[in-house]
């Protein structure tokens, strides 16, 4: 190992090394706090000069991460910047920036190369720069690398040999879990491939730093596949409850029971729930990025796509649903008022990425239902990538004045026993009314 890179571990394992994160959301923001958790000198970058404004005034945007977080940061030297010229004062920059689907389902990487272009103007010999960004297998070398290679004005490469100096390259996949609060976010094992030894040796001693457990894997497209893998996993899984739980209604079974029933085998059997659709930035959008890169290949992942198609359709499902609902109580869905309990993709977050609600939402409206949601993390609701709904939310003071109120996202805050007993009629997409007994209740 040359001086240089001997200095960098160095710096990294003393928590002395400067730390920039391009990207302050979900994903950015934790990892710039456990990083300035550990002593490190952190600068987070964001192009949106209101996330900087906010973070800079010691708040925060995030519901999750308190404001005594993010001053608490500022005391180890944490703060954020629009200005990318910083970005050679950092002895590591991680990239932790979207990475949607365009409109035809396929991979936007507009963010990572727009990132990967920023920053290449102001990269020096010897720097760490890490991909977390999810994506398919072969970005970091084929995509990333080039950019970084093409912009950088010292005509720096990517060191992938032995004892070659230039730019450290690697990719680490970000593992988040918004609003699970049993697993200590230091205790998820942190999977790392670097590009060349140095690069990965480099990846993992800035990650020991704050991770309990790192496991090094011989590429980035490793690493790459390996979030994909778990998210695939989760995506396959509960298109399988999802269609199970169709089956199961028409069989007059509860597949909550059947579910609660199966997990109690020690071995062989992980449970997973149904619900309203996937959610969230990886299991609705991964699966995507591999059936798209597999085609590269001359190879179509059946057994993805149709897990894809399944989820995908349950928004749809839920509005047959609804609509059967009132049906029997002698009411149309056209005309019919409707209420939504939750925006949010999951419980108890401020997240509206993929959310079904958002779909459900517009299904409703566009069969003539008149639409109003309550969520206690979304006071407003605009426009987004797929959605443009402009709304506000609604208090929960009389229920009994909608048609329907239909359980979208189960809110822990949310009284259900109080909003069956004042609702005309309940769609519980949930499970959320578990235990409460009502004629005015439909799950599905």
């Amino acid at each position: 190992m040359t001086g240089r890179l001997e200095e960098l571990k160095r710096k990294l394992e003393n928590r002395e090394a400067r730390i920039g994160i391009v990207g302050m959301g979900y994903v950015g923001l934790p990892l710039a706090l456990l990083f300035s958790g550990e002593r490190f000198r952190v600068t987070g970058f964001d192009i949106a000069p209101d996330k900087v404004k906010t973070l800079n005034a010691g708040a925060s945007y995030i519901v999750r991460i308190p404001p005594e977080a993010v001053q608490e940061a500022q005391k180890a030297g944490f703060r954020a910047t629009s200005d990318y010229s910083e970005i050679a004062a950092m002895d590591a920059v991680i990239i932790c920036v979207p990475t949607p689907l365009d409109e035809h389902r396929e991979p936007d990487l507009s963010y990572v190369t727009g990132t990967a272009a920023s920053i290449a103007p102001h990269l020096h010999e010897g720097q760490l720069i890490v991909l977390e960004s999810t994506t398919y297998p072969g970005t970091t070398e084929e995509v990333v690398a080039p950019l970084l290679e093409d912009g950088n004005p010292h005509g720096l490469k990517i060191a992938r040999g032995a004892g070659e100096t230039g730019l450290h390259l690697a990719f680490s996949p970000e593992r988040e879990d918004p609003g699970n609060d049993v697993v200590d976010r230091r205790d998820i094992p942190k999977v790392v491939g670097g590009c060349g030894e140095a690069a990965a040796g480099l990846a993992a001693a800035m990650y020991g730093a704050i991770f309990r457990h790192v496991v090094r894997v011989s590429s980035p497209a490793v690493a790459e596949m390996t979030k994909l893998l778990e998210n695939i996993y989760r995506s396959v899984n509960i298109a399988l409850v999802n269609e199970l739980k169709q089956l199961c209604m028409r069989m007059g079974i509860d597949i909550h029971e059947v579910i609660a029933a199966a997990k109690t085998k020690p071995f062989g059997f992980q449970a997973f729930y149904p619900g309203p659709g996937l959610g969230g930035h990886c299991i609705p959008i991964d699966p995507f990025y591999l059936s798209w890169k597999a085609r590269e290949f001359d190879f179509r992942t059946r057994f993805i796509e149709l897990a894809g198609e399944i989820n995908t359709a349950m928004p749809y499902f839920v509005l047959d649903q609804i609509a059967a609902a009132l049906n029997q109580q002698g009411k149309a869905l056209k005309g019919s008022k409707v209420l939504v309990l939750g925006l949010a993709y999951k419980r108890d977050v401020d997240d509206l990425r993929e959310s079904p609600s958002l779909t459900i939402i517009e299904l409703l409206r566009a069969k003539g239902a008149v639409v109003a949601y309550n969520d206690p993390y979304f006071p407003t609701v605009g426009r987004g990538r797929h959605y443009d709904l402009n709304m506000t939310s609604t208090p929960l003071d009389n229920l009994g004045q909608y048609d329907a109120v239909v359980i979208v996202t189960d809110h822990s805050s949310y009284d259900y026993r109080a909003i069956v007993a004042r609702s005309q009629l309940v769609v519980d997409t949930r499970n959320a009314t578990m235990g409460i007994e009502s004629p005015k209740i439909v799950r599905c």
